[in-house]
């Protein structure tokens, strides 16, 4: 049965006794009797065995340094170890030592004796470790990888992969229930000879033979906690990452991470083992995985390298050549960039320039590449993500002219700036891609049928709008004429009808701000779907609290100037957003219509309309056949005007609607200066509702001569709203009209609205906008739209 765990403790992790007591304890209760580990030479010993070999040809210094090597072993024995296994540890020190002492004596070390000097770092450490773990009464080995791992030489040793396998696999049966401490680092070849696996060889190694055992998980314990979303020594509130794919891994390693390592990844790929990051000094703390196969994106990361090769070079063939030939090498650029009359940019990390121009020199001529120029005076700075086009307008946005333009593979984003730049672009990228997302709070101010519409219109559209704003917008309140509930983590939208009826308490205003100040919003947003005039008086605190609005509530915007002069000012000196599309017009795009106007240097001459669904059904539908007042009872039936019919009949939420318009063109008018024509008489407008239900016949005769007389003319009847601007004095009216027969208000789907627009720009052919213009679906579209763009403002600060 295969092993399911990998350790790989590093040389910051056995810096000395007390690292080695911590790794055997997180052996002994994070893994399992059978668990392999891979260690590195203890703390600086593979430096100090270097050092040695350069000062080979000075006798009195390389012993002298030889015995401070030797005494820091001794000690670490004496430190750790009984009597019994520490004379056996010493007695094979002593062997070790005058091992190396003939070593040095030889008149020149070939590659295979120097890597051999260099090797006993890490036989050192197994052997220890091994001998501890018995010490606490459990089977462990020390175990040499050059009897594991056989490698063809090159550059770097390319490992013998079957030849591998079958030795580890029957060393691995042949030890069941018995921790096996593998040396990391080292491997041999053919004859035996000492091998080095190179720059973070010990990393490499613990992959290597967990993929070669079919083992499940390796754990690699350092010093830090894991992968971090940037560099925590240079971005104060960079966050550990708990998760992250192996592609984003492996290309985050290519770019500079100072944790992972692009070759330590390459034997995950095509495997089951997953890579968890940890630190061997805090081994309670949370932990960075990677996993295999992960298909999901994992957040954000930032990093950066402070000094980059940029080649500059001709090409009269094609760049993929020049790729393929590179990556042969096992030198992948970090990006590249084609630029005009047949040059492009490729850069690489500063220790591989040299071989890489070596080989663009060498093929030259077969790849047709001339004029090769290198600049080293760049920096690299670079966000990996499986989701990194939704971060490309983000980071675009920070880039200066002297910056390269993004590169982006569908893992990273990538660009070169001049060295003094790196640090201040790297804080800029992880403080708006990958630092704290933006908590957007709302507060949804009527919970009646529009509220409802919004919050199911609201749940389905909420995971597109956070993924597209990288941000989180979520439901934090809920208010009723009564009640109130104000939750800090967010109201589920699955129940929130359950939570507003068992956790909502009674309200007043001054409790509601404090309430919303303590939440933990970046911003919050209230919209008002009711029809309260008092929720309207409240807007200039909602403003002096920083807390922007959407209003479905006419009445603010219809209100007296003053009063919307004052928010007007307050917007502009907080920088607020107040958007009310919703309160004229419903979902019908006629604000945006007009602003789009006035921005592109249009006049607007006049709007005119049918603004009121209700209105729109009762003369689309009358034809004298039967009198006016028993289509209008039919329609209070229906659910299709107010319980009042006068709200309607009045023209006053016309009236309203056209003020709106009207101050959104940039015309400071009150109220009182659009004239009404009411279709409630005066005798009717003060009764009881009740008693204008009897009388409501009185509305007949003067509607069936309207209608008569419009008719002769072949001109029906229509309740209309429009302001024109004539000789530049301004005319607002509300009231009937006869239109013709082809009039653009004359042949609408009951229950619509119609807004007809004159410019300069639509003079004879005016623009025309029409659809339904009341329900609660499309009202809620409209809330929800203007909720979209204020969030999407608010990011983009």
């Amino acid at each position: 049965m295969a092993r399911g765990h990998l350790h790989k403790f590093g040389g910051s992790s056995l810096a000395d006794a007390d690292c080695y007591r911590r790794v055997a304890h997180i052996l002994l209760t994070h893994g399992n009797s059978d668990d392999l580990v891979v260690v590195s030479a203890a703390g600086k010993s593979t430096n100090f065995l270097y050092k040695l070999l350069a000062l080979k040809d000075s006798s009195q210094l390389w012993q002298e340094e030889l015995q401070v090597l030797i005494s820091f072993q001794q000690n670490l024995i004496e430190q750790l170890l009984s009597n019994e296994q520490a004379r056996s540890l010493r007695e094979r020190l002593s062997i070790d030592k005058y091992q190396l002492i003939s070593l040095f004596s030889l008149d020149e070390l070939n590659e295979y004796k120097r890597s051999e000097v260099v090797s006993f770092g890490e036989r050192w450490s197994a052997r220890l470790l091994a001998a501890l773990l018995r010490e606490s009464g459990v089977a462990a080995s020390d175990v040499d990888a050059r009897s594991l791992l056989i490698a063809d030489e090159g550059a770097i040793p390319q490992i013998r992969l079957d030849e591998s396998r079958t030795r580890v696999q029957k060393r691995v049966e042949d030890s069941p229930n018995e921790r096996l401490i593998i040396t990391g680092f080292i491997c041999a070849n053919s004859q035996g000879e000492t091998l080095l696996l190179g720059r973070n060889g010990s990393d490499y190694s613990a992959t290597l033979i967990a993929s070669l055992a079919d083992i499940g998980r390796v754990t690699i314990w350092t010093d830090v906690e894991g992968v971090f979303n940037a560099d925590p020594n240079k971005i104060n509130d960079a966050k550990l990452l708990k998760s992250l794919s192996l592609d984003e891994a492996n290309r985050l390693a290519h770019l500079g991470s100072p944790v992972l390592h692009n070759r330590s990844l390459q034997p995950l790929f095509d495997t089951d083992v997953s890579l968890a990051v940890r630190s061997s000094y805090a081994s309670h703390t949370d932990f960075t995985l990677i996993a295999p196969k992960s298909s999901s994106a994992s957040a954000p990361v930032v990093t950066n390298l402070a000094s980059v090769s940029l080649f500059n070079l001709r090409l009269t063939a094609g760049l993929h050549s020049v790729l393929a030939l590179l990556a042969e090498s096992g030198l992948i650029p970090l990006a590249h960039w084609k630029l005009a009359q047949n040059r492009v940019e490729l850069a690489f990390t500063n220790e591989n320039s040299k071989q890489v121009h070596a080989l663009l020199e060498l093929e030259a001529e077969s790849l047709g590449i001339a004029d090769i120029k290198v600049r080293e005076d760049l920096g690299l700075v670079a966000l990996v993500s499986a989701d990194s086009s939704l971060y490309r307008r983000g980071f675009a946005r920070l880039l200066s002219r002297d910056a390269r333009p993004l590169f982006n593979d569908g893992l990273s984003l990538v660009t070169l700036v001049p060295y003094g730049q790196v640090n201040l672009l790297t804080q800029k990228v992880h403080r708006r891609c990958a630092g704290p997302r933006k908590r957007i709070g709302v507060l949804l101010l009527g919970v009646g049928n529009i509220g409802e519409a919004w919050i199911e219109l609201f749940t389905r559209a909420r995971a597109s709008l956070n993924k597209e704003l990288e941000a989180s917008v979520e439901l934090v309140g809920l208010l009723s004429s009564k009640k109130a509930l104000l939750k800090e983590e967010g109201i589920s939208l699955a129940s929130w009808k359950e939570e507003f009826e068992q956790q909502a308490t009674p309200w007043l205003y001054d409790h509601l701000f404090e309430q919303l100040q303590a939440l933990e919003c970046d911003e919050i947003i209230a919209l008002d779907i009711s029809a309260s005039a008092d929720l309207t008086l409240q807007y200039p605190e909602f403003f002096a609290r920083g807390i922007h609005v959407v209003s479905a509530n006419k009445l603010a915007g219809s209100g007296p100037l003053a009063f919307y002069n004052e928010l007007k000012q307050q917007l502009d000196n907080r920088r607020l957003f107040w958007r009310y599309n919703a309160s004229c017009g419903a979902g019908l795009p006629v604000q945006h219509a007009l602003n789009d106007l006035h921005n592109s240097g249009d006049i607007i001459e006049a709007v005119g309309g049918i603004f009121s669904g209700t209105l729109c059904w009762l003369f689309e539908n009358y034809d004298a056949e039967k009198p006016f007042s028993q289509l209008v009872l039919e329609a209070r039936g229906l659910g299709i005007t107010e319980p009042d019919p006068r709200d309607d009949l009045s023209g006053r939420d016309m009236q309203r609607k056209l003020l709106i318009l009207a101050r959104e063109i940039g015309h400071d008018i009150e109220l009182e200066d659009i004239t009404l024509n009411s279709l409630v008489p005066a005798t009717l407008a003060d009764i009881s509702l009740e008693q204008f239900l009897v009388r409501i016949a009185e509305l007949d005769d003067g509607m069936l001569q309207q209608f008569s007389a419009a008719a002769e003319q072949n001109k029906v009847l229509r309740y209309v709203a429009g302001l024109d601007l004539v000789d530049g004095s301004l005319k607002a009216e509300v009231g009937i009209e006869w239109v013709d027969r082809d009039h653009a208000y004359a042949n609408l789907t009951p229950g619509d609205n119609v807004f007809v627009i004159r410019s300069s720009f639509y003079q004879d052919n005016p623009l025309i906008i029409r659809g339904p213009g009341a329900g609660r679906e499309v009202t809620a579209a409209a809330v929800q739209s203007d909720l979209a763009q204020i969030c999407r403002d608010l990011v983009q600060e």
